[in-house]
């Protein structure tokens, strides 16, 4: 099982001297991935806020090894051709080691963070606005002539170039609110689930078994679940979790006692 860090770039973190020396600290002291939060706004008292996917960039070229990526970005709030540009570029800077992670979003944050932008508040239209922008996000991944005019988005007689730089592409990870069974269905046509809100391992077998149901190959799918700073690794490891993130913030994020974490590594080696 990996172990990853992720954090948010909020407050004390809004800093990209602060995510650089982070990233590299978490390189140097084992960690396996290094994933940033993407918000436009969030819950008081959060304040300062930075762009993940500039921040990465950065990142990118102070690392050499770690995984890194956004974790998750709602697509349905940015364009899938600008992401596509993004992604590649990300995952020429770092030699082959992003990892894209996309949900539906919610509208947290003062006023809301979809609402204050007159972006779409029914969940099930964005999900299909999702499922869209990810059809036409891989497409232009792949690097092929796209044809696609649909109920979101349009992209027509369009190629991108260059492609991501190792084979198979960017693996995508799907973000889903447990135990909700739509985005996990979503989920198994990409390369990763994002588990948010488990808490009890056992439920790890119930999870897998639903993958299967959707014809997933378990031995080339990442199952990822977001834990807390203190829980025991080895426990979601037995449970069959490919990827444990260890989750810091997003409240009073001190500096230093991130950094302290981050320092520490991973609790224990697997």
């Amino acid at each position: 099982m990996r172990q990853a860090l992720f954090l948010p770039p909020f407050d004390d973190l809004a800093d990209p001297e602060h995510l650089i020396e982070l990233a590299v600290l978490a390189e140097s002291a084992g960690w396996d991935g290094f994933f940033l939060w993407d918000h436009l706004l969030y819950d008081a008292p959060v304040r300062d806020i930075l762009d993940p996917y500039v921040s990465l960039g950065a990142i990118a070229q102070a690392t050499s090894k770690i995984q890194l990526g956004p974790m998750v970005t709602p697509l349905v709030r940015r364009r899938p051709q600008v992401v596509a540009r993004q992604a590649v570029t990300l995952d020429r800077f770092s030699h082959g080691r992003l990892v894209l992670g996309f949900g539906i979003g919610d509208d947290g944050g003062p006023g809301g963070e979809l609402s204050a932008f007159a972006e779409n508040l029914d969940a099930r239209v964005r999900g299909r606005q999702l499922d869209e922008g990810l059809s036409v996000l891989t497409g232009l991944l792949s690097g092929s002539l796209q044809q696609h005019a649909g109920e979101f988005y349009r992209a027509m007689d369009v190629a991108f170039s260059p492609k991501p730089l190792r084979d198979g592409g960017i693996p995508i990870w799907i973000a889903a609110r447990w135990p909700h069974r739509a985005p996990i269905r979503r989920a198994a046509r990409y390369q990763g689930v994002v588990i948010i809100e488990m808490t009890d391992p056992a439920d790890v077998a119930t999870l897998r078994g639903q993958l299967q149901e959707d014809g997933v190959d378990l031995e080339s799918f990442d199952i990822v679940v977001l834990g807390r700073d203190g829980d025991d690794p080895q426990i979601w490891a037995d449970a069959g979790v490919t990827c444990l993130m260890t989750r810091l913030g997003p409240y009073a994020l001190d500096f230093n006692l991130v950094r302290a974490i981050v320092g520490a590594g991973p609790r224990i080696s697997i």
